[in-house]
């Protein structure tokens, strides 16, 4: 039946006429966001491209305020804000939906479109990385494989320590810590994206260490061997809990491998992801 055809035939079964039931398209516009307020944010789209009545009580305010996080205000005036034109939930929520940059550029946020949860991410340029200025142990190599255009490649230390930290006013909620790794890179050969493996070395003689810290005294220690090449994966650092979503949240996290009796080599470090712990197999199923 179309979306504006009638939800029951004005003819009954025994010829007498009645009066043509609603349409779609005549139901109260107050009913229909009512109905759209108990919908994920996809669904509420997806309903909002079938008619005028739909569209326009889809944009209701009231629809929107549970869909975003309960600091939305701080993350529209210290980020999104360019002028001062006051912007409707709906508009409001969609934008935080598109990475926000910060930091020069090497930061960004945005909402989990299904969720309205906030993800973040890191570039490599952001990092503390031990040598990355010697050309002999490290080098930025751009590329769209990754988010930011460009990743740090490893070529070989002795002394690997990799450090970032960021403060923000995280919604309450619990957050893992991700660090997107790739053992070996691509290479171009006859126009064609070709994997060189010829530098990894050093990963399986002793595992990596993770280390995630917080100001309010949280901390996680992990240990895992770096074996997959070839791939993107995203490594969990460890999980951290926020209860105040109106106080900045100082997050510290490193990737270290400092036994000085090897060299290692041959990896790639494209960024750090911090999102709800509830997304973290969303992220994995993107690679």
């Amino acid at each position: 039946m179309g979306a504006n055809s009638s939800l029951l035939s004005p003819d009954s079964s025994d010829g007498s006429t009645h009066p043509s039931k609603l349409t779609l398209g005549e139901i109260p516009e107050s009913c229909v966001a009512l109905v759209l307020s108990y919908l994920d944010p996809p669904e509420i789209c997806k309903l909002a491209r079938l008619n005028r009545a739909f569209r326009a009580a889809s944009s209701a305010d009231f629809i929107w305020d549970d869909k975003l996080p309960l600091n939305y205000q701080h993350l529209v005036d210290d980020y999104l804000i360019t002028n001062p034109r006051k912007l409707g939930k709906y508009e409001i929520y969609s934008r935080l939906t598109r990475p926000v940059r910060f930091d020069d550029g090497n930061k960004e946020f945005w909402l989990d479109k299904r969720t309205g949860g906030v993800c973040m991410s890191i570039s490599c340029k952001a990092l503390n990385i031990t040598g990355i200025d010697d050309r002999r142990y490290w080098n930025f190599i751009q590329t769209n494989e990754s988010r930011f255009h460009t990743i740090a490649y490893l070529q070989q230390i002795w002394w690997f320590e990799v450090e970032g930290d960021v403060g923000f006013k995280f919604p309450s909620g619990t957050y893992s810590v991700l660090f997107k790794l790739r053992l070996g890179r691509f290479t171009k050969r006859s126009n064609r994206r070709v994997s060189n493996y010829e530098g990894v070395h050093g990963w399986d003689i002793k595992p990596v260490q993770f280390q995630l810290s917080t100001t309010d005294g949280q901390q996680v220690v992990s240990k895992c061997y770096l074996e997959n090449k070839g791939v993107w994966e995203y490594h969990h650092v460890g999980d951290f809990v926020v209860d105040d979503s109106f106080v900045p949240t100082k997050v510290k996290f490193s990737l270290t491998q400092i036994d000085c009796t090897h060299t290692k080599g041959g990896l790639s470090v494209d960024s750090v992801v911090i999102c709800p712990t509830s997304l973290v197999k969303d992220f994995k199923a993107l690679l």
